[in-house]
Protein backbone atom coordinates (compact mmCIF):
# COMPACT_ATOMS: atom_id res chain seq x y z
CA UNK A 1 0.00 0.00 0.00
CA UNK A 2 1.36 3.62 -0.56
CA UNK A 3 1.38 5.92 2.07
CA UNK A 4 1.60 9.97 1.80
CA UNK A 5 4.10 11.46 4.59
CA UNK A 6 3.56 15.44 5.01
CA UNK A 7 6.45 16.62 6.73
CA UNK A 8 5.31 19.48 8.60
CA UNK A 9 7.94 21.98 10.14
CA UNK A 10 7.35 24.68 12.72
CA UNK A 11 8.94 27.84 12.10
CA UNK A 12 9.06 28.52 15.95
CA UNK A 13 11.54 25.57 16.75
CA UNK A 14 15.42 25.23 16.34
CA UNK A 15 16.68 23.26 13.58
CA UNK A 16 20.07 23.70 14.04
CA UNK A 17 20.64 20.24 15.64
CA UNK A 18 18.22 18.29 13.74
CA UNK A 19 20.07 15.27 11.95
CA UNK A 20 20.17 15.85 8.12
CA UNK A 21 17.82 13.97 5.89
CA UNK A 22 19.51 12.40 3.25
CA UNK A 23 20.93 9.05 5.39
CA UNK A 24 16.89 8.58 5.86
CA UNK A 25 16.25 9.13 1.99
CA UNK A 26 18.64 6.87 0.95
CA UNK A 27 18.19 4.33 3.24
CA UNK A 28 14.59 4.44 2.60
CA UNK A 29 15.06 4.17 -1.53
CA UNK A 30 18.01 1.11 -0.86
CA UNK A 31 14.72 -0.65 0.64
CA UNK A 32 12.90 0.26 -2.19
CA UNK A 33 9.78 2.06 0.78
CA UNK A 34 10.54 5.68 -0.69
CA UNK A 35 9.20 5.87 -4.00
CA UNK A 36 9.71 9.29 -4.34
CA UNK A 37 9.34 12.81 -3.10
CA UNK A 38 10.32 16.55 -2.30
CA UNK A 39 11.18 19.88 -0.36
CA UNK A 40 8.72 22.92 -0.75
CA UNK A 41 9.27 26.48 -0.59
CA UNK A 42 8.27 28.30 2.22
CA UNK A 43 4.90 29.57 3.20
CA UNK A 44 5.34 32.69 2.33
CA UNK A 45 6.20 32.05 -0.90
CA UNK A 46 2.71 29.96 -1.57
CA UNK A 47 -0.52 31.16 -2.78
CA UNK A 48 -4.14 30.47 -1.95
CA UNK A 49 -6.59 30.38 -4.73
CA UNK A 50 -10.84 30.71 -3.85
CA UNK A 51 -13.71 31.20 -6.20
CA UNK A 52 -16.46 33.25 -4.59
CA UNK A 53 -19.62 33.58 -6.97
CA UNK A 54 -17.34 33.24 -9.98
CA UNK A 55 -15.08 35.58 -9.16
CA UNK A 56 -11.19 34.22 -8.77
CA UNK A 57 -9.88 34.94 -5.11
CA UNK A 58 -6.07 35.21 -5.18
CA UNK A 59 -4.05 35.81 -1.77
CA UNK A 60 -0.46 35.63 -1.35
CA UNK A 61 0.98 33.39 1.76
CA UNK A 62 -0.65 30.23 3.31
CA UNK A 63 -4.33 29.30 3.56
CA UNK A 64 -3.97 29.11 7.08
CA UNK A 65 -1.83 31.30 9.06
CA UNK A 66 -0.15 29.13 11.47
CA UNK A 67 3.73 28.21 13.11
CA UNK A 68 3.26 24.80 11.58
CA UNK A 69 3.31 24.39 7.60
CA UNK A 70 4.35 21.60 5.21
CA UNK A 71 8.09 21.95 4.30
CA UNK A 72 7.83 19.01 1.96
CA UNK A 73 6.29 15.18 1.24
CA UNK A 74 7.44 11.91 0.65
CA UNK A 75 5.51 8.61 -0.77
CA UNK A 76 5.69 5.33 0.83
CA UNK A 77 5.54 1.96 -0.26
CA UNK A 78 4.49 -0.11 2.68
CA UNK A 79 2.94 -3.34 4.17
CA UNK A 80 1.12 -1.70 6.88
CA UNK A 81 -0.20 1.61 8.40
CA UNK A 82 2.92 0.51 11.44
CA UNK A 83 5.24 0.21 9.06
CA UNK A 84 4.70 3.84 7.23
CA UNK A 85 4.66 5.28 10.77
CA UNK A 86 7.92 3.49 12.43
CA UNK A 87 9.37 4.59 8.79
CA UNK A 88 7.99 8.84 9.53
CA UNK A 89 8.93 8.59 13.35
CA UNK A 90 13.08 8.06 11.84
CA UNK A 91 12.25 11.28 9.73
CA UNK A 92 14.81 13.58 11.35
CA UNK A 93 12.11 16.45 10.95
CA UNK A 94 9.83 14.41 13.53
CA UNK A 95 12.32 15.44 16.36
CA UNK A 96 11.19 19.25 15.80
CA UNK A 97 7.95 18.71 14.08
CA UNK A 98 5.40 16.58 12.88
CA UNK A 99 4.57 13.57 10.58
CA UNK A 100 1.39 13.09 8.92
CA UNK A 101 0.82 9.67 7.50
CA UNK A 102 -2.41 9.51 5.27
CA UNK A 103 -2.77 5.96 3.43
CA UNK A 104 -3.54 6.18 -0.33
CA UNK A 105 -7.11 6.34 -1.93
CA UNK A 106 -7.29 2.85 -2.70
CA UNK A 107 -9.82 2.57 -5.91
CA UNK A 108 -7.43 2.93 -8.65
CA UNK A 109 -5.28 0.46 -10.44
CA UNK A 110 -2.86 1.87 -12.29
CA UNK A 111 -1.34 -0.97 -13.56
CA UNK A 112 -4.68 -2.15 -14.99
CA UNK A 113 -5.13 1.15 -16.47
CA UNK A 114 -1.77 0.55 -18.55
CA UNK A 115 -3.23 -2.58 -20.19
CA UNK A 116 -6.65 -1.25 -20.50
CA UNK A 117 -5.11 1.39 -22.73
CA UNK A 118 -3.23 -1.11 -24.58
CA UNK A 119 -6.11 -3.53 -24.94
CA UNK A 120 -7.60 -0.41 -26.82
CA UNK A 121 -4.57 0.15 -29.06
CA UNK A 122 -4.79 -4.12 -30.13
CA UNK A 123 -8.38 -3.27 -30.87
CA UNK A 124 -7.53 -0.63 -32.97
CA UNK A 125 -5.21 -2.28 -35.07
CA UNK A 126 -7.44 -4.90 -35.65
CA UNK A 127 -9.93 -2.83 -36.47
CA UNK A 128 -7.45 -0.65 -38.98
CA UNK A 129 -8.41 2.82 -37.26
CA UNK A 130 -5.64 5.03 -37.77
CA UNK A 131 -7.12 7.49 -35.58
CA UNK A 132 -8.61 4.81 -32.69
CA UNK A 133 -4.95 3.99 -32.35
CA UNK A 134 -3.68 7.29 -32.36
CA UNK A 135 -6.09 8.67 -29.47
CA UNK A 136 -4.16 6.25 -27.73
CA UNK A 137 -0.67 8.74 -27.54
CA UNK A 138 -0.98 11.79 -25.84
CA UNK A 139 -0.14 15.17 -28.00
CA UNK A 140 3.56 15.44 -28.69
CA UNK A 141 4.57 11.80 -27.81
CA UNK A 142 8.14 10.87 -28.31
CA UNK A 143 8.07 7.62 -30.89
CA UNK A 144 10.78 5.94 -32.55
CA UNK A 145 10.04 3.19 -34.54
CA UNK A 146 13.22 0.70 -36.87
CA UNK A 147 11.45 -1.43 -38.73
CA UNK A 148 11.62 -2.90 -42.37
CA UNK A 149 14.76 -0.61 -42.54
CA UNK A 150 13.05 2.32 -42.21
CA UNK A 151 13.47 4.85 -39.18
CA UNK A 152 10.75 6.59 -38.28
CA UNK A 153 10.66 9.50 -35.62
CA UNK A 154 7.26 11.47 -34.11
CA UNK A 155 3.62 11.44 -34.38
CA UNK A 156 3.37 12.17 -38.34
CA UNK A 157 5.38 9.59 -39.16
CA UNK A 158 3.60 7.20 -36.82
CA UNK A 159 0.59 8.24 -37.97
CA UNK A 160 1.62 7.16 -41.91
CA UNK A 161 3.43 3.90 -40.80
CA UNK A 162 0.00 3.07 -40.05
CA UNK A 163 -1.36 4.21 -42.69
CA UNK A 164 1.12 2.44 -44.87
CA UNK A 165 1.17 -0.31 -42.85
CA UNK A 166 -3.29 -0.97 -43.00
CA UNK A 167 -3.28 -0.12 -46.48
CA UNK A 168 -0.79 -2.67 -47.46
CA UNK A 169 -3.37 -5.91 -45.89
CA UNK A 170 -6.73 -7.22 -46.23
CA UNK A 171 -8.52 -8.55 -43.11
CA UNK A 172 -7.58 -7.49 -39.55
CA UNK A 173 -4.06 -7.34 -38.34
CA UNK A 174 -3.37 -9.03 -35.28
CA UNK A 175 -1.36 -7.52 -32.49
CA UNK A 176 -0.40 -9.84 -29.61
CA UNK A 177 1.18 -8.76 -26.63
CA UNK A 178 3.98 -10.86 -24.99
CA UNK A 179 6.41 -11.04 -22.18
CA UNK A 180 4.87 -7.39 -20.42
CA UNK A 181 6.54 -6.19 -17.44
CA UNK A 182 5.05 -2.84 -16.00
CA UNK A 183 6.18 -0.69 -13.41
CA UNK A 184 3.98 2.26 -12.68
CA UNK A 185 3.34 4.76 -9.61
CA UNK A 186 0.61 7.48 -9.41
CA UNK A 187 1.58 9.79 -12.44
CA UNK A 188 4.16 7.80 -14.93
CA UNK A 189 4.59 4.49 -16.17
CA UNK A 190 6.69 2.25 -18.52
CA UNK A 191 5.98 -1.50 -19.95
CA UNK A 192 8.24 -3.08 -21.89
CA UNK A 193 7.14 -6.08 -23.88
CA UNK A 194 7.49 -7.87 -27.34
CA UNK A 195 4.66 -6.75 -30.07
CA UNK A 196 4.16 -9.31 -32.72
CA UNK A 197 1.77 -8.40 -35.79
CA UNK A 198 0.05 -11.03 -37.97
CA UNK A 199 -2.02 -10.19 -41.10
CA UNK A 200 -2.08 -11.20 -44.73
CA UNK A 201 -1.00 -8.23 -47.68
CA UNK A 202 -2.81 -7.33 -50.83
CA UNK A 203 -0.58 -9.45 -52.59
CA UNK A 204 -0.81 -12.43 -50.62
CA UNK A 205 1.95 -12.94 -49.23
CA UNK A 206 1.96 -12.99 -45.00
CA UNK A 207 2.40 -10.19 -42.65
CA UNK A 208 4.17 -11.59 -39.29
CA UNK A 209 6.69 -8.83 -37.64
CA UNK A 210 7.66 -8.93 -33.90
CA UNK A 211 8.85 -5.57 -32.47
CA UNK A 212 10.30 -4.81 -28.89
CA UNK A 213 9.25 -2.11 -27.58
CA UNK A 214 9.03 0.06 -24.40
CA UNK A 215 6.11 2.16 -23.82
CA UNK A 216 6.10 5.43 -21.23
CA UNK A 217 2.63 6.84 -19.94
CA UNK A 218 1.40 9.80 -17.84
CA UNK A 219 -1.76 10.39 -15.95
CA UNK A 220 -3.55 12.95 -17.33
CA UNK A 221 -6.22 13.41 -15.05
CA UNK A 222 -9.22 11.18 -16.26
CA UNK A 223 -6.99 8.87 -18.45
CA UNK A 224 -3.36 7.71 -18.98
CA UNK A 225 -1.45 8.02 -22.46
CA UNK A 226 1.74 7.42 -23.98
CA UNK A 227 4.24 10.02 -24.07
CA UNK A 228 7.11 8.39 -25.18
CA UNK A 229 6.89 4.87 -27.29
CA UNK A 230 10.61 3.51 -28.60
CA UNK A 231 9.76 -0.14 -30.72
CA UNK A 232 12.36 -2.17 -33.24
CA UNK A 233 11.93 -4.56 -35.30
CA UNK A 234 13.78 -8.08 -33.66
CA UNK A 235 15.20 -8.06 -37.65
CA UNK A 236 16.62 -4.71 -37.20
CA UNK A 237 18.11 -5.36 -33.40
Amino acid sequence: MKYMLLVCGDDTADGSGMAPVEPWVEELGDRNVRLHGHRLVQPAEAVTVRVRGGEVLRTDGPFAETKEYVAGFDILECDTLEEAVEAAAKHPVATIGAMEVRRFWDDEDAEAEIRALDAELTEAVRERDVDRALACYAPGAEVFHLADGHERQGLDAHRKALQDLFASVTGPVTREVRDVRVQVDESIGFAHSLVRLTGTRADGTPLDETLRVTTGYRDFGLRRLITHEHAVSLKEA
